[in-house]
C-alpha cells in the first residue's frame, strides 16, 4: 500500500474556498498513495453543508470528489469506522483534559481533529506512512511540542496554567502538513494552469486568508524556497 494522506475539515474548505477542485484532483494523480477523511470530516465538508444554502455548492464539489474515489474513506484501508470512534472518544477525553485554567479543563480538539489523530495512529500500528493535512494550529502544537500549548495559553488567558505533562506521550508521532504545503506542491508540479511571477504568492495568502495557520515570514521564505 502507498501512503496516505488524512486531511482534517480545514483543509479541505480551505482549498475548496479557493476553487482549487481541479488542483487536488491533478494532485492525486501525481500522489502514490491515497487520500482518505474519516466520517467526521465529511460531516463537517459534505453533509452539512448540503443542508445549508450559503455551502450547498462547496458541498456538492466535496461529494463529486469522493464519489470520484480522489477522496476515500478509511473503509477503503480496511478500516472500521468503529475502531476509529473508539480511539477518537480516547483522544478528545485524554486532549481536552490536558491543560486546566482557573480550575476548568482548557477544550483544545474537536471530534474532527481528533478522528485524523485517531485514524493515524491506527495506520502508524500497522506501519503505513500517513501525514495528517491540518491547518488548525492548535492540533499540530499538540502533535509536535504539546509543552508550547502551556506557553501558549498562559500568554493568551493572562492566567497560570496546570498541565497533566504525562498526557503528552499520547499526542507523540504524528507527522502534519498544512494546505500551504499542498499548493506549494502544486505550483511546483505546474498543477495549476495559470501563468505568473505572482503565483505562488496568491496561493499562499489564498489559503492563509481561508484558514490556513502560516504567517507572513513563514511566506517569505517558502517562496525564497519557490
Amino acid at each position: 500500500m502507498g501512503k496516505v494522506i488524512i486531511f482534517d475539515s480545514g483543509t479541505l474548505i480551505s482549498l475548496s474556498m479557493n476553487g482549487l477542485f481541479v488542483e487536488i484532483r491533478r494532485l492525486k494523480e501525481i500522489f502514490k498513495g491515497k487520500f482518505i477523511i474519516t466520517r467526521e470530516v465529511k460531516e463537517e465538508i459534505i453533509d452539512k453543508p448540503l443542508k445549508t444554502k450559503r455551502f450547498e455548492l462547496e458541498g456538492l464539489k466535496l461529494k463529486q470528489l469522493l464519489d470520484e474515489k480522489v477522496l476515500e474513506l478509511p473503509l477503503s484501508l480496511g478500516i472500521s469506522d468503529k475502531e476509529i470512534d473508539k480511539k477518537t472518544n480516547e483522544i478528545v477525553n485524554i486532549a481536552n483534559s490536558t491543560f486546566i485554567a482557573k480550575g476548568k479543563e482548557i477544550h483544545i480538539i474537536d471530534s474532527g481533529e481528533a478522528s485524523c489523530l485517531a485514524l493515524s495512529e491506527i495506520l502508524n500500528k500497522k506501519k503505513i506512512e500517513n501525514v495528517i493535512a491540518v491547518d488548525e494550529r492548535t492540533t499540530r502544537i499538540l502533535g509536535e511540542r504539546p509543552e508550547n500549548l502551556e506557553k501558549l495559553f498562559r500568554r493568551k488567558l493572562h492566567t497560570k496554567i496546570k498541565s497533566k505533562r504525562e498526557n503528552y506521550r499520547f499526542f507523540k508521532g504524528f507527522k502534519f502538513i498544512r494546505s500551504a504545503e499542498l499548493v506549494y506542491v502544486v505550483y511546483k508540479k505546474n498543477l495549476i494552469r495559470l501563468e505568473s511571477t505572482a503565483l505562488l504568492d496568491a496561493l499562499l495568502y489564498a489559503v492563509k486568508f481561508k484558514g490556513c495557520s502560516i504567517s507572513d515570514k513563514e511566506i517569505v521564505e517558502i517562496k525564497k524556497i519557490g
